[in-house]
């Protein structure tokens, strides 16, 4: 199977939050973002694998600033890592400034996908080739988050994960 670069493994979605996207205080609900956010992500784990991908795991969001009525919102989603049959997405989300067109980051998350065969058993993905200093950064930090949930989980015995015992033993 071929390694794929980080590049070709994204989507791009736009949306404009509507009056049945708000809560009472006129901001996107965060459980509609999060489905957002899932739809952006699925998309970018399937350009990568050209499989059908199902959501394992949502492993982190941060609701950092409440998105207002009648913003636009732009969800950028990326594969930052890829195992044997999972994908880590890290997923950016911009408000944009109507007046300017300036984006500011407000919200991101990691998703985890697996790829399925057609009966819903796991199946191989390629390898990611990351390239960029954020693509590098997020690619290694993609198998230390896997060897803490894998801890957490109790599939992984701490004295296992070296890469997550590194950032307490290297000086």
């Amino acid at each position: 199977m071929k390694a794929k670069k980080a590049a070709e493994s994204k989507a791009i979605s736009t949306e404009i939050v509507l009056p049945n996207d708000t809560n009472t205080l006129s901001n996107l609900m965060g459980g509609r973002l999060l489905h957002w956010m899932d739809i952006t992500s699925a998309i970018a784990a399937h350009r990568h694998c050209r499989r059908v991908v199902v959501t394992a795991s949502v492993n982190n969001v941060s609701f950092n600033h409440p998105i207002k009525l009648g913003d636009v919102v732009t969800l950028e989603a990326k594969v930052s890592r890829a195992f044997n049959s999972s994908m880590e997405v890290f997923i950016d989300v911009f408000v944009e400034n109507q007046a300017t067109g300036a984006k500011t980051k407000c919200n991101e998350a990691i998703y985890t996908f697996v790829a399925v065969d057609q009966v819903g058993c796991p199946i191989s993905v390629p390898e990611l080739i990351p390239e960029t200093e954020q693509e590098k950064e997020r690619y290694n930090g993609a198998l230390r988050r896997k060897q803490l949930s894998l801890i957490l989980a109790g599939k992984m015995k701490p004295a296992q994960a070296t890469e997550l015992m590194a950032l307490f033993t290297n000086s």
